[in-house]
């Protein structure tokens, strides 16, 4: 062994921390900052082979009586593969600020706690690895992917200011089926890649906040179905370059998504469909850049603004318990974004949160304007004529008072008119004296109720006017009655 080896193999025993140069403690913004850039300088004093710490790991030295025995080093250089694959590792494995010339694998490994903090080396493949305490990687750079997929940790899974670049022009940190009994964080990471958590489970939610995330044209984040109990929290500074996808997942708490997303490229930016949300807060800094998708998720409470309402929104098949921000009255906008055009569930579904919430007026409002937008896809031209005269009538049935002002207004013009220019009597000496009001009320009632209509006959042009108010009568009267049998109905 060399020296600086042997200084390992006998702290081995008792644990202590092995120190072979200098190492940076402060903490700072930037992800990876303090770990290593020139560890593959270092000289054989600071130089350790992997072997060595692999035989330690595996039980080559007896440990000490009394002590709990652990392999802890700091500022060191580990030449050759750091490699245990399928091993029970009794011991843990602490590294800081150290440099590693070759990636680590742990597949299949059963391990106590490992960190890897400030440290820099070229990838870590660990599938299927069973540790019985946390996994950090905190503050290192990786310059490969880390593989964990069908990993578990007792304890948490520690990323914060991790800096990974993926190696294989995909993943940066591919990790399906994981499961976190403790909590998960990837505060202030920077993932060049796609993360991979589809099929994961975080029982201790999962922590994004100041992280960035950078696939542009992919995917940024892909979780599917994957379940978090507590928060998933992507905010303070959250970015996302790429897709943020979460289809199928179930959030046992609080969704928070207060950053940035942008991904034009992709037919989602944001895909929260088919979810179980208990609460959902989708307040990002700036409109998200690209397509978002709620559709057919079951959400508890959504609180949002109409400042970062996205263009393009999806809302087909989302159900919810409570609407919560500001723009109440400004939902209806609000479901009119669905860029494939009208879909009438989303103004049922907020319809029927304003009857719940006591805004009858708004849920009245609110079916007007799904039958207004229904009207712009019907193909034949008569139907688009009557929905517009039911709609100029009576509303749809919503504003029946439409209907109150229209036969006022026709009433007063044919008032006026036949004052000025009575009609003749068909019977002088039968007819009864003329009244114009009586006249112009008769005409505009399918079924007289003055006996007027019948006694007298208009000449000239206010014959016409005569026949316009039987006909705006009719019109009225058929419109009122549709809008009372066919949409007058409260939403259910």
């Amino acid at each position: 062994m060399t020296e600086a080896e042997r200084k390992l193999w006998n702290a081995f025993p008792t644990g202590e921390f092995v120190d072979l140069g200098p190492v940076r403690e402060s903490i700072g913004p930037t992800a990876g900052e303090n770990a290593p850039k020139d560890g593959d300088t270092w000289g054989p004093d600071r130089t350790i082979r992997a072997r060595v710490i692999a035989s330690l790991l595996l039980g080559a030295h007896d440990a000490g009586d009394g002590s709990v025995p652990a392999v802890r080093l700091r500022g060191a250089r580990i030449t050759g593969q750091l490699a245990i694959l399928g091993g029970t590792i009794a011991h843990e494995l602490v590294l800081s600020g150290c440099h590693l010339d070759e990636p680590i694998k742990l597949t299949g490994s059963t391990t106590r706690t490992i960190r890897l903090t400030d440290c820099c080396f070229p990838g870590l493949s660990a599938g299927g690895m069973r540790v019985a305490g946390h996994l950090s990687l905190s503050g290192s750079i990786i310059t490969g992917t880390v593989r964990l997929s069908r990993a578990q940790f007792e304890s948490g899974l520690w990323l914060g200011g991790t800096k990974v670049v993926g190696d294989d022009g995909e993943w940066s940190l591919y990790a399906p089926t994981v499961v976190v009994d403790s909590t998960t964080v990837m505060r202030n990471a920077d993932f060049t890649g796609g993360v991979a958590l589809f099929g994961g489970r975080f029982n201790g939610g999962l922590s994004l906040e100041h992280a960035t995330l950078r696939n542009p044209g992919k995917e940024a984040l892909t979780a599917d179905n994957m379940v978090v109990e507590d928060s998933l929290r992507c905010n303070d500074g959250f970015q996302a370059v790429g897709c943020v996808r979460l289809r199928g997942s179930r959030i046992n708490g609080t969704l928070s998504l207060e950053g940035t997303v942008r991904s034009p490229d992709t037919r989602y930016a944001l895909h929260l469909s088919h979810m179980e949300i208990r609460e959902l807060v989708l307040k990002p800094a700036e409109p998200i850049d690209g397509v978002v998708t709620l559709a057919h998720s079951r959400v508890g409470t959504l609180h949002d603004s109409p400042d970062t309402w996205p263009e393009k929104l999806r809302l087909n098949g989302l159900t919810y318990d409570r609407l919560r921000g500001r723009g109440v009255a400004r939902r209806i906008e609000w479901v009119t974004r669905d860029p494939e055009g009208f879909r009438p569930q989303p103004y049922e579904q907020l319809a029927a949160w304003y009857l719940s919430d006591g805004n009858d007026a708004l849920a009245r409002r609110t079916q007007l304007a799904k039958l207004r937008a229904r009207r712009q896809t019907q193909s034949s031209l008569g139907g688009r004529l009557w929905g517009r005269l039911l709609d100029a009538a009576v509303g749809y049935g919503y504003r029946p008072w439409l209907a109150g002002v229209w036969f006022t207004l026709l009433l007063a013009i044919g008032t006026v008119v036949f004052a000025l220019d009575p009609p003749r009597p068909l019977k002088p000496a039968e007819s009864p004296d003329f009244n114009s009001f009586a006249y112009t009320f008769d005409l505009l009632l399918p079924l007289p109720a003055f006996g007027q209509r019948e006694l007298f006959d208009p000449g000239g042009w206010t014959q016409w006017l005569a026949y316009g108010l039987i006909v705006s009568g009719w019109i009225l009267a058929t419109a009122l009655i549709a809008g009372a049998t066919r949409i007058l109905r409260r939403p259910q």
